[in-house]
């Protein structure tokens, strides 16, 4: 093992070492050529609920670096809580901050030099897929860490109950918020299926991720051991040359698209694995998941698919238990950060529910639980989570109300001027256009309260989004797409069975609209969504900048 620290020029290396030393690292461990310098990149902060627990678990994971030899170097990034963030301007950084992060991973990783290996550690939506994408860009030896779902004392529905209650005048803030807290009782990941929990199972399924490191729960002593194993495992993967770029191969990617698939993920997770895949040279689109989804059942029903939660899933075996219920579907010649085969972590006994984990062949587990839709309206795609869409709902048709952000659409309700039927078409939130790429869940939310209505976007949804939501349109409003040329009173038809979205509204009428149509330009609000616009690019692609 040759160690970073020593592949430099003398003189540097005794002056980097002082450095270190200065800081508080051993000076035996390093001049002790056999202690890898691992980097634990921590998200911790006091804001954000998924990760205020990470202070006390980088101990954790120090703790297993040292006990194998190891000698760990903390530094701290950034880490937004998307539900703080929502239903105003301020959720237009959530989506531009994953990039914020893997390039301040990069700047400290590869800037510094030094470093062995890396412990990366967030928990929550766009925090994973921003460590996932340091890792794969940086390549050196890692595993990530998360702080596990909380714990709820009620159920999904009670608590969805309570916050209708509140929108209609029957409940104060006081009550939401005492509500709440028996839902989220605690610090840790947000109990729904949404995008946090999600990117964890992907993380674990990829091979990036201890066994059951998803699903842990946060602030149990399991969740502990495994921060502590991890910091192990890291050592050892530098010892024996194990990189993400060996762990996360096309064929990792294909089997997270299949476990997506089988939990009725986040759809935001078709903008982060594109964006992944990106990263390592890969390719992830849009057009390949929509395969996976068509026929590859849906196993649980974790809210917002069901009403239990990530703590039932867990409960229920983990996602080792849903991995050896499609094990069938997966390569398992894959390699993971257990030095392991995925094949041979799953050669085991592994407990499964199966009141929580169906079987793929069960009745009840029914594929498309994501569907790309396309059409006059999308002619690049849009994307709706099926499994979260009443039945009813599945062929819809209705009249287009128009709205050129969130801002509008919530002061259109506020003045109960959105009629039952309505399609809410919410314009200029994508990537561009946002700029941020806005996640519009409250809108989803409000618009339950509204009968036999649909939102349709450029912009994105929370996992936690139920409903007729259809997102992430391509090309979006900015760009010129056929969503910027939608007037009040068009009519809107949705057919899921044909994975259709279509605008009834003539091809003529239409290039008379687009020859006088202008983008709407938002106030960016700053330097950074500033040069965010003007380097993103679509949604289908990740979102990447160029």
């Amino acid at each position: 093992m040759k160690r970073k620290i020593d592949q430099l020029e003398p003189f540097q290396r005794a002056i980097s070492k002082a450095h270190l030393a200065t800081a508080g690292v051993s000076v035996d461990s390093l001049e002790n050529p056999d202690k890898p310098l691992i980097a634990i990149a921590n998200s911790w902060n006091e804001v954000c609920p998924g990760h205020e627990p990470l202070h006390q678990l980088a101990q954790e994971v120090k703790k297993g670096v040292l006990e194998a030899g190891g000698e760990p170097v903390e530094f701290n990034t950034i880490g937004m809580c998307d539900g703080i963030a929502q239903g105003h301007p301020g959720m237009r950084y959530c989506l531009p901050h994953r990039d914020l992060i893997t390039d301040s991973c990069e700047a400290m990783i590869v800037g510094e030099g030094v470093f062995d290996g890396v412990v990366y550690m967030g928990s929550c939506d766009k925090i994973i897929p921003g460590m996932l994408n340091a890792a794969a860009r940086i390549d050196l030896p890692s595993a990530l860490v998360t702080a596990g779902p909380c714990y709820d004392e009620i159920k999904p529905s009670e608590s969805k109950a309570l916050r209708a209650r509140f929108l209609r005048g029957e409940a104060t803030e006081r009550e939401v918020i005492e509500g709440t807290l028996k839902y989220y009782t605690g610090p840790g990941v947000c109990p729904f299926l949404g995008t946090a929990n999600t990117m964890a199972c992907l993380s674990e399924g990829l091979g990036m991720m201890l066994p059951y490191g998803a699903l842990w729960p946060s602030s149990t002593s399991q969740r502990r051991f495994s921060a502590r194993q991890t910091g192990a495992r890291v050592v050892d993967l530098v010892r024996k040359g194990i990189r993400p770029s060996d762990i996360m191969t096309q064929a990792a990617l294909d089997n997270a698209v299949k476990l997506l698939a089988s939990i009725g993920g986040s759809l935001n997770a078709l903008v982060h694995l594109p964006a992944l895949a990106h990263e390592l040279g890969l390719e992830v689109t849009w057009t390949q998941i929509a395969e996976v989804t068509s026929h590859t059942p849906v196993v649980c029903n974790v809210v917002p698919n069901g009403d239990i939660s990530c703590i039932n899933l867990y409960k229920a075996g983990g996602v080792p238990a849903v991995l050896k219920t499609i094990e069938g579907d997966l390569d398992t010649s894959v390699m993971t950060v257990t030095g392991k085969m995925l094949g041979q972590n799953l050669d085991r006994d592994v407990p499964v529910d199966r009141s929580v984990i169906r079987m793929q062949d069960d009745p009840a587990s029914v594929a498309n639980g994501i569907q790309v839709l396309y059409g006059n309206l999308a002619p690049e795609g849009a994307l709706v989570k099926t499994s979260a869409v009443p039945a009813d709902q599945h062929i819809w048709t209705g009249r287009a109300q128009v709205f050129n952000s969130e801002e509008e659409a919530f002061a259109a309700y506020a003045q109960h001027a959105i009629r039952p039927g309505t399609g809410v078409i919410v314009c200029y939130e994508g990537p561009k256009g946002g700029p941020g790429m806005k996640e519009l869940h409250r809108v989803t939310e409000i618009m339950k309260g509204i009968p036999n209505s649909a939102v349709i976007t450029d912009g994105r949804f929370s996992g936690a989004s139920g409903g007729l939501s259809v997102g992430y349109l391509c090309p979006e409003a900015f760009d010129g797409g056929a969503i910027a040329l939608v007037q009040d009173g068009d009519t809107i038809h949705i057919d899921l069975s044909k994975n259709l979205i279509e605008l009834e509204v003539p091809d003529e009428e239409l290039a008379v609209r687009k020859a006088h149509w202008k983008p709407v330009v938002h106030e960016n609000g700053g330097h950074l969504l500033k040069r965010y616009a003007e380097q993103v690019g679509s949604a289908k692609a990740g979102a990447v900048l160029d």
